[in-house]
């Protein structure tokens, strides 16, 4: 391979020009001598790095994550707000932005995943692929046995095709460098078309997943203290991930079956391997789809954890750190618990994803319209009670007014008198002022005013999703007034994926019933029966729309959502074209628009809002009781009337529908469902916004003109000079 260009590697240190003095500071980049590879113990040091260079670091769940590492952890940031997830017209999505490159003054610039965020080395990519090689290359060389080097170099070979996976899924075709390379000026290496880049990438797993088999496949590793090393499984795994996004309409605009036959082969033959290594479902039938809420929490061999980012309780300073720990914590839990349980203020899902949701039958809400394909609900959508009759997973992946989300805690580690202590109980409804009367109808409207100390931060909706709930499991963090240090894991790659990439495999080869089958396979395990409310017969459309439904509902919230709608184009079906692209970038399969062949409503145009519980007029608690901020709920405090108990998901059966029954009674007589706006509106037209994703998004382009000078720019974005780009990701 032949140097890259001097910008690229120069911009991804931060510097801005090349001399001697800096090539023999940093010959290595890193400082690191050859010699190291001939210790197993260093060696294995250097790998370590890998995994914190290439996951998810402590607090990634903000827009420099996505810059950094490629990736989103699922909270409401740039990309999951993309997503029928969450509500907000971040840079990708608002109407009145037109990412592209740096020529166009005032507009909004792209992310740059390409250059990374920053000075640091292993904050770009290509920095962190020069130490890949550099490992590769000492590692192979150094004085370590075979079986040893097999071991190491297994896992960076991983960590190469993984930093190559983040790179192609962005940009479409990427310069391929297996070399050391010098930062020195040079040609620089040219792009490779995306069809080489993902041939490289299965060639690298299969040699990992070669590599590691002796160590891993059988059980994965023997010692406890490497669980959450990536494994044969993990290679198999990501590899019949990407060989689905190889086959998917993002870069199979013509629907060449052989890549989904491909794909279906690969994963059905890989399957007894993965579970050989330690995989499988977890039953999570049992009290109400507890062990399915449990897989998220849970810091043992978990069977469903095939890539997987392992995190602490240590804090660096108190006796439960010890100097040899590495501090490395979340805070999830405080991202997701109200403000009144200690939490940060929650994650608020929008309107759309809680409509979407299947109903307890399995079949699609009356109240969902982008999903017309699919057989529609005969439960009737309780639209002042949502979160009524709804798939058990509904219950572990939203929390509402009137539910027991529970904790572990000292209650006199933190100051609110409205603490309850384990035993907390969300009540987020909220009431309107008198002088606020007006606005209790309007749509652009919403009230600040929320019981138990909530105010402004009381939500309708909250997110549950991967909650360490002290009901389901033993609480992974260290609780000191916040969440703020928790040890839950975070599943970047689980089985059920891996059974859902299968069942959208066998559905784009025309295996109709493998797929269906697959599908009920996975409702099964969180208490569904017979059918599953996953019907037989359908077309092809049809099932492949079931399957990306389920992806939908499954992995809700696990960061997985903006990918799954980029491959398959769901913001507008492929029905425009950037500047510049080719004839051959049309939907000339899947019937020329994915969103048609599938019956899935485009998400452009749409608006996602929020859900709001509020008191009512007719509960005599209107907005001239709640004058009074003094006297507090309007409810409780001034009318004394008492809160029904909670919903508790420990309780079953009738026990359990009594106390839904008690709750949907009490909501109808004391509180009203609210829709208000979520996407906002332009104050000056009064025009209100709609989701407008760009067709060139689908392979984002170059920023910074330093690459532009060496490389070829994508179609659709523009560069320095004024022309347009030229290179198509799609050419083979």
């Amino acid at each position: 391979m032949k140097s890259l260009a001097m910008g690229l590697v120069v911009a991804s240190l931060g510097l801005g020009a090349c001399s001697d003095a800096f090539l023999e500071e940093k010959r290595d980049l890193d400082r690191v001598s050859s010699v190291i590879y001939d210790d197993y113990e260093g060696a294995e040091g250097r790998v370590n790095d890998c995994y914190s260079w290439s996951l998810l670091g402590a607090r990634s769940y903000d827009n420099q994550a996505i810059q950094s590492r490629g990736m989103t952890f699922g909270a409401s940031d740039y990309l999951s707000q993309s997503t029928e997830e969450y509500v907000g017209l971040c840079d990708w999505v608002n109407p009145e932005y037109n990412m592209n490159n740096v020529n166009y003054e005032g507009k909004k610039m792209p992310y740059d995943y390409f250059q990374g965020a920053g000075g640091n080395v292993t904050q770009s990519p290509y920095g962190r692929i020069r130490n890949f090689n550099d490992m590769i290359r000492g590692i192979s060389n150094g004085l370590l046995s075979q079986e040893e080097k097999d071991q190491l170099l297994g896992q960076v070979h991983f960590w190469r095709a993984w930093a190559y996976y983040q790179l192609v899924k962005w940009h479409g075709g990427v310069p391929i460098v297996t070399e050391v390379l010098d930062p020195i000026e040079g040609p620089g290496t040219p792009r490779s078309s995306a069809a080489e880049c993902f041939q490289f990438i299965f060639d690298e797993l299969d040699l990992s997943a070669k590599l590691l088999e002796a160590a891993t496949a059988q059980g994965g590793w023997s010692d406890n203290s490497d669980w959450g090393r990536v494994t044969t499984a993990s290679a198999l795994a990501l590899k019949g991930r990407l060989m689905v996004l190889w086959a998917s309409p993002m870069f199979n605009r013509q629907n060449d079956v052989a890549r989904w036959e491909a794909a279906y082969t690969f994963i059905n033959e890989s399957l007894p391997k993965i579970q050989a290594g330690g995989h499988g479902l977890v039953d999570g039938s049992a009290a109400n789809a507890a062990g399915w809420a449990d897989i998220f929490a849970r810091t043992d061999r978990n069977p469903e954890a095939i890539i997987v980012q392992n995190f602490n309780t240590y804090d660096g300073v108190t006796n439960d750190s010890p100097d040899e720990k590495i501090v490395l914590n979340h805070d999830w839990e405080q991202k997701i618990r109200p403000k009144n349980s200690g939490g940060g203020g929650g994650q608020q899902p929008s309107q759309m994803i809680i409509d979407l949701f299947p109903m307890k039958d399995g079949k699609v809400p009356s109240a969902a319209s982008n999903y017309t394909s699919l057989g529609v609900s005969e439960i009737e959508y309780d639209e002042a009670c949502p979160w009524m009759n709804r798939d058990p997973r509904f219950y572990r992946t939203f929390a509402f007014p009137g539910v027991r989300w529970a904790m572990s805690g000292d209650p006199s580690s933190y100051n609110a008198n409205y603490w309850v202590g384990s035993d907390y109980e969300c009540w987020s409804y909220v009431w309107y002022l008198k002088d606020d009367a007006s606005k209790i109808d309007e749509y652009r409207s919403s009230s600040s005013h929320g019981p138990d100390g909530l105010n402004g931060s009381a939500k309708g909706f909250y997110v549950r999703k991967r909650t360490c709930d002290n009901d389901v499991s033993s609480a992974n963090y260290v609780y000191q007034g916040t969440f703020g240090r928790s040890a839950a894991p975070y599943l970047e790659l689980r089985y059920t994926e891996v059974l859902l990439n299968l069942a959208e495999a066998a559905a784009g080869a025309n295996k109709l019933d493998v797929a269906v089958g697959l599908l009920r396979q996975i409702r099964e395990r969180v208490g569904y029966t017979g059918d599953c409310g996953i019907a037989s017969g359908m077309s092809q459309g049809q099932t492949m729309a079931a399957v990306l439904y389920e992806r939908m509902i499954e992995l809700a919230f696990e960061g997985k959502r903006f990918e799954d709608m980029r491959r398959w184009m769901l913001f507008d079906g492929g029905a425009t074209l950037p500047t510049g692209a080719p004839k051959s970038w049309e939907v000339s399969g899947w019937s020329g628009n994915t969103c048609t062949w599938l019956g899935i409503d485009p998400l452009n145009g749409k608006r996602r809002d929020h859900y709001e519980f509020h008191i009512t007029y007719d509960a005599g608690m209107g907005p001239g009781i709640g004058e009074d901020l003094v006297a507090g709920d309007p409810l409780t405090n001034v009318a004394g009337i008492a809160r029904p108990a909670a919903i508790d998901y420990r309780k079953e059966g009738d026990e359990l529908a009594a106390q839904f029954d008690a709750l949907k009674s009490w909501y109808g007589q004391y509180l009203a469902c609210k829709v208000y706006s979520g996407d906002g509106y332009n104050e000056t037209t009064g025009v209100d916004y709609a989701v407008t994703w760009r067709p060139h998004y689908y392979f984002i382009g170059f920023r910074k003109p330093e690459s532009l000078e060496k490389f070829e720019q994508t179609i659709g974005w523009d560069k320095t000079d004024g022309s347009w780009g030229t290179f198509d990701p799609l050419a083979e």
